[in-house]
């Protein structure tokens, strides 16, 4: 019933979209003729500032500069035309009445200045194709996603824009600004707005869904157990079943990863393992592996053997296995306590078809044992076999 449209979804919205509580589409195409926008994060500077205003006047363009503190906006501007005298300068903030606003902005959409100083109220949908250059001071006091929809007030049209995100002379920045600056001089292709609003996941956490912080419930729990809890929330309301499984310790020893050959964007490549890790039959290990081909090329064997592994660890945590431990010279399937072992029929039965390849440990930490081929690809087959096995008679 509802449809949201963002460039840089917040951290909370996208994490419900990953966990499964929203839909969620990417549309990466660009509009025709337009340019990624150049990207400097820098210390502000006099020069700087008059550099970039002339270079965009030269050209016949106009230029933003974001500055926003209403109480000195005007000492600012008169800074600005001493610095530039050549340009006209504009002001707006919203604290003007409407009817001046509306006018400085006409004005300046008009071409009858060459510089508009503002505060953030340019976010709110200004539209001047001539406009590609941006100053943007005190910029790690701002919000990633704020960075992103500052930075798409210039490059509308087909000339190419540049944008400079500035901070004070010699200032030293907290961890997190230097984050977001880094983030947003990285990402400047077109598209980035998902991966930017991914980084903003990393940086600020994923926040309370039904609450306005991180706060209470989830940090009582842990967020583990809130993630368990918010599947199965999620699978009632879908009218799904929702079956709790055993968190099973894969210690395989054979590769098993993406490379970075393969999936070159470090975006990318987590997506990619998100999808892997929530692999629950053999349909989704298939579509996955269609997907990647179609998307990168062919598979490569370690990128294979994730797949397979993340597949196999889903059916033996719903078996209550709690550690599928393969080696050259050993491999067993180790449960918490004996009744997983002895009170399931499926596993009897599974364990009388691997008679002859398979023993019972039934001490402290009870295992099903395998005879070693001495070879870990060996042994992991037939672990994984066994686990097959017992999860197609659980069908």
């Amino acid at each position: 019933d509802v449809l949201t449209l963002s460039a840089t979804p917040i951290p909370r919205t996208l994490h419900m979209s990953l966990s499964g509580i929203r839909d969620i589409s990417v549309i990466s195409t660009p509009p025709s003729e337009r340019l990624p926008v150049n990207t400097y994060v820098t210390e502000f500077s006099d020069s700087l500032v008059r550099d970039a205003i002339m270079r965009e006047y030269n050209r016949g363009g106009q230029t933003f500069i974001l500055y926003n503190r209403v109480e000195s906006i005007y000492d600012f501007a008169t800074k600005i035309k001493q610095i530039v005298p050549e340009v006209k300068v504009l002001v707006g903030h919203g604290q003007l009445p409407a009817n001046i606003l509306e006018q400085v902005v006409y004005d300046f959409y008009n071409g009858k200045a060459d510089v508009l100083i503002c505060t953030t109220i340019m976010e709110n949908g200004i539209d001047i194709e001539n406009a590609n250059t941006l100053i943007v001071c005190d910029a790690d006091r701002f919000g990633l996603s704020q960075l992103y929809q500052i930075r798409g007030r210039v490059g509308r049209g087909n000339k190419m824009a540049y944008a400079y995100f500035t901070y004070e002379y010699n200032k030293t920045l907290t961890e997190e600004a230097y984050k977001r600056l880094d983030a947003i001089s990285e990402f400047t292709e077109f598209g980035s707005g998902f991966k930017l609003a991914m980084r903003d996941l990393e940086i600020r956490g994923s926040g309370n869904v039904l609450g306005a912080e991180q706060h209470g419930f989830l940090q009582k729990v842990g967020y583990d157990m809130y993630s368990k809890l918010l599947a199965q929330a999620v699978a009632e309301a879908k009218g799904e079943a929702y079956n709790e499984t055993t968190e099973t310790q894969m210690k395989v020893a054979i590769d098993a990863y993406i490379p970075e050959a393969y999936i070159t964007e470090s975006e990318q490549r987590m997506i990619a393992y998100k999808k892997i890790s929530s692999i629950a039959k053999d349909e989704d290990r298939i579509e996955i592996l269609q997907q990647f081909a179609e998307n990168f090329g062919e598979v490569p064997k370690e990128t294979q053997n994730l797949i397979d592994i993340a597949y196999v660890k889903n059916l033996a945590g719903k078996l209550k296995i709690t550690e599928f431990y393969v080696s050259n010279n050993s491999a067993y399937l180790q449960f918490e306590n004996k009744d997983d072992i002895m009170g399931n029929h499926i596993l009897g039965e599974t364990i009388f078809k691997f008679r002859n390849n398979c023993s019972l440990d039934l001490s402290d930490a009870p295992k099903i044992k395998f005879i070693s081929t001495n070879t870990s690809n060996g042994n992991y087959q037939l672990l994984k076999d066994f686990v097959i096995y017992a999860s197609n008679i659980k069908k």
